[in-house]
């Protein structure tokens, strides 16, 4: 395999596993605006915390695999906690009220972490299992770029099979279509709603913890994951889970290659791309006009 190609390969893969990452974040968001109608500006923040309870778990247990179950876990906690206290007493009261209180759950967060853990960058370290490289289409790769790649398809994989396949999944598509006639069969629909949004948050965890390694945990985590993630949902259309996947892998790719041949554009074309889209769907690629 020549040089050249080489490159490309590399680069595709490292598109392909940043995409993979934004889509962990971005589907949490779909899903909870698709079913909810709840927009969460805090939703990075949340991976933020994620990455930082990672950092956490890590440092006390000494084990990776533990710190990356158990901080998403705490993360879908805290939010299910956001939703129930924060959210839904204001869920009424629309879209305008739900931005101003995500808001100010991202400045919360973002001061907590500061607090807590202060400002400087902390690394989480790549347990030996996943530290090396490995032979891939005839170069050397990153074990653990290839684990986040992995992961996160299982992950979305087993989502969706619960979503689309099972009853649980089928109440909740059920809820979202007409909350009165399920309530009326004896659902609890608010708990349904805060198990969504719990879910939700959980993708967004896994994510943040799965990138603690590979762009360090900082305050500003969340403004980098975030802008990428909300420029995928927009892109893709809000409430499209396909349009959130399809849009996450170009993007990754489009970072990727950016970064790699016109690292002076990089860091604008993802708003291009955007900006171009919308120009002609302004409902997104995927999106419907309601």
């Amino acid at each position: 395999m020549s040089p050249t190609t080489v490159l490309y390969v590399a680069q595709a893969l490292h598109g392909l596993a940043y995409g993979m990452l934004l889509f962990l974040i971005a589907s949490g968001l779909t899903l909870i605006f698709g079913m909810m109608g709840i927009l969460n500006i805090a939703h990075a923040s949340f991976a933020m915390l994620a990455a930082y309870f990672c950092f956490t778990a890590l440092k006390l247990t000494g084990n990776f695999w533990a710190a990356l179950v158990i901080a998403p876990v705490i993360a879908g906690f805290v939010g299910v906690l956001t939703e129930r206290f924060l959210l839904r007493p204001v869920h009424k009261h629309g879209h305008l009220a739900e931005l101003l209180i995500t808001v100010g759950i991202m400045t919360l967060i973002l001061e907590l972490v500061k607090y807590f853990w202060g400002t400087e960058s902390l690394v989480v370290k790549i347990p030996q299992s996943l530290s090396g490289l490995v032979k891939v289409a005839g170069l050397t790769y990153p074990v653990y770029r290839l684990f986040v790649i992995g992961i996160s398809v299982l992950i979305l994989g087993f989502m969706a099979l619960i979503l689309f396949k099972t009853r649980l999944g089928k109440i909740v598509q059920a809820a979202v279509s007409d909350t009165e006639m399920v309530s009326a069969l004896g659902i609890n629909t608010p708990m349904v709603f805060m198990l969504v949004f719990g879910i939700g948050i959980w993708l967004a965890g896994v994510a943040g913890a799965v990138a603690g390694p590979l762009l360090t945990v900082f305050p500003g985590m969340a403004d980098q994951l975030g802008m990428d993630a909300f420029v995928v949902v927009v892109v893709g259309g809000f409430g499209s889970l396909l349009g959130a996947f399809i849009v996450a892998l170009f993007l990754g790719e489009l970072n990727a290659y950016g970064i790699q041949f016109i690292p002076r554009l990089a860091p604008v074309l993802m708003f291009a791309f955007m900006a171009l889209v919308l120009a002609f769907k302004p409902m997104g690629l995927f999106g419907e006009r309601e």
